[in-house]
């Protein structure tokens, strides 16, 4: 049943304004204030690797179940592939590109380098983003490592290498 003329609702009329054509969605990204006009179910993950061409946030299984489009919305871990872009408005997106500190690497991604914790490097930056994020919450014991990063898929299987640097990373942050 669609509502037409003096029946529209103001909850119809709101609705009829996000959709279901482009929406103007201003984003955080980075510490930069950025607006798209995109459709109202464009994911996260969409919106970041093909309008504003930040493509470090990797689209995997596009499900959900692999992690490699880890990034944080508001300091804690998302999954880009399944958190609409709408959704983020008025919070803060940090992708593995907004990691470094002072414009060099993060810890973390030393680190990764330093224990040659990547094969095809496809999962990487998804890896790196929950590592950093497990450590600030403080889930980086080493019987916790495993647990906290199983969220993150790496089909190379470097997971000794990769458990490896994020040892190393906490031990320096």
């Amino acid at each position: 049943m669609s509502v037409r003329g003096p029946a529209l609702t103001e909850r119809g009329a709101a609705l009829l304004e996000q959709g279901p054509g482009p929406v103007r969605v201003g984003l955080s990204v980075n510490g930069a204030r950025r607006t798209l006009d995109i459709e109202p179910r464009v994911s996260l993950l969409d919106a970041l690797r093909e309008h504003l061409h930040l493509t470090g946030a990797k689209k995997g299984c596009d499900q959900g179940t692999c992690g490699a489009c880890t990034v944080w919305v508001d300091g804690r871990r998302a999954l880009a592939c399944l958190t609409l872009a709408l959704t983020c408005e008025g919070r803060e997106i940090t992708t593995v590109e907004g990691l470094s500190e002072d414009g060099g690497l993060h810890e973390m991604q030393r680190a990764f380098i330093a224990e040659d914790a990547f094969q095809c490097g496809y999962c990487t930056p998804g890896q790196i983003m929950s590592a950093v994020a497990m450590v600030h919450e403080g889930h980086a014991g080493d019987d916790e490592i495993k647990e906290w990063m199983s969220g993150n898929i790496c089909r190379c299987a470097a997971y000794p290498h990769i458990r490896a640097a994020i040892r190393t990373a906490r031990d320096r942050m």
